[in-house]
């Protein structure tokens, strides 16, 4: 059997050797926390959960949905745009419905990338970036996201050859996996520069909703020409604990729009109109619990700093997003130390190397874990910082 070329292009999974030691000490009998993955494990709101059951229930629900998404979905997207950032969206034209933001990310490249066309993408950054745009045989030129500019990237250090050939510049903030957060004059900045190559700016925003200390990200469509050149990927997975649902939208420029509409009645089916019914529950229904799981992340954030401080590392509390992006020891990889981390305490965090070379050196630690599990998987790492020659910071 002879697999497409572009299957050999995929990278290998980095984890699989951690992977393996996880289910080894799991096997053995060992207690392993992981803080890998960024998956809420707050249940989803109960009325939100109740709308999804009363709309299984009706026949109108079991058949094939439409592509495009119910015209009432799409309007309660466009309502909450309207009410969280003060943008006003043509729902037929400007909003379009996704099976989780993650397929409407992986299909955009195929809109726009012709092979040999280049996207710029965020180093670190999440990995489906850069994966869709190989799947449609293009290029991705990596934009390093460095500390001393507090994770944003520096547009004026991108080739010329590179943003000529350019097509898609991706950002993403409040930022996986630095927890890093821009404002509207980095957005602004961003908007001229994708105008002066004419590129298409993809904005993912699912963390826009998980922030603390009463911080409140902004829409990259909330900057001046913003809208002239790019979209913005949206999810309900993390404001409202959907993740299994996997519904989420994308709203802007309406000729990205429709090529995005394009591929997608030519590769799905839609989303299950329940789970429609139960999205619009979630966007028109009480928002209180927003604020009352960021309340639960906050705290968790603020053990997990304090714990991993006292040891040494080199820490930003993070103002959004679910996770603390943390410096390694001086002399160790980010899979040196996750590895260390995880024979001697059973702990599992992500190294930072999996999001790309310039995130080697830090390590991410998701807030996605019950409060006891992660006060214990503080209390073991902490016990074994003690235990290191040198202790503490050594």
């Amino acid at each position: 059997m002879r697999t497409a070329n572009r299957i050999s292009k995929l990278p290998p999974y980095l984890f699989a050797e951690v992977t393996k030691k996880i289910a080894r000490k799991r096997a053995e009998g060992h207690d392993v926390i992981s803080l890998a993955i960024g998956d809420p494990d707050i249940p989803t709101p109960a009325h939100i959960v109740e709308g999804l059951c009363r709309a299984a229930r009706d026949p109108v629900n079991h058949r094939y949905p439409e592509s495009d998404g119910l015209p009432e979905f799409r309007r309660a997207i466009a309502e909450w745009y309207e009410t969280r950032f003060g943008l006003t969206f043509d729902p037929d034209k400007e909003v379009l419905p996704l099976i989780g933001s993650k397929e409407g990310i992986g299909h955009i490249a195929l809109c726009f990338i012709d092979p040999g066309d280049v996207a710029i993408v965020p180093d670190p950054g999440y990995p489906v970036y850069s994966i869709g745009t190989m799947f449609a045989g293009g290029e991705s030129y990596f934009m390093p996201l460095v500390e001393e500019n507090d994770f944003l990237p520096d547009l004026a250090a991108i080739p010329i050859g590179v943003a000529s050939r350019a097509k898609l510049l991706w950002i993403n903030y409040p930022n996986n996996p630095t927890g890093a957060v821009a404002g509207l004059e980095f957005f602004e900045r961003v908007a001229h520069f994708a105008k002066k190559w004419d590129l298409v700016v993809c904005h993912d925003g699912p963390y826009s909703e998980v922030a603390y200390d009463g911080y409140r990200p902004v829409s990259f469509l909330q900057a001046a020409g913003a809208r002239d050149v790019g979209i913005e990927f949206h999810s309900l997975s993390k404001t409202y604990n959907m993740t299994g649902f996997r519904v989420a939208m994308a709203v802007g420029n309406p000729v990205a729009i429709d090529a995005l509409m394009r591929v997608k009645s030519n590769l799905d089916s839609g989303i299950f109109q329940a789970v429609q019914q139960a999205a619009i529950t979630a966007l028109q229904g009480p928002q209180d619990c927003i604020a009352e799981h960021n309340a639960i992340y906050q705290r968790r954030r603020d053990r997990v700093v304090e714990v991993l401080t006292k040891l040494g590392l080199r820490v930003r509390p993070p103002k959004a997003s679910l996770y603390v992006w943390a410096k390694v020891p001086a002399g160790l990889s980010s899979i040196d130390f996750a590895s260390q981390v995880l024979e001697a305490t059973n702990v599992f965090v992500t190294p930072g190397i999996g999001y790309g070379s310039s995130g080697e050196g830090y390590v991410r630690i998701s807030l996605t874990t019950p409060d006891d599990r992660i006060d214990e998987a503080m209390r073991r790492i902490a016990a074994w910082a003690d235990s290191r020659p040198g202790g503490r910071g050594q």
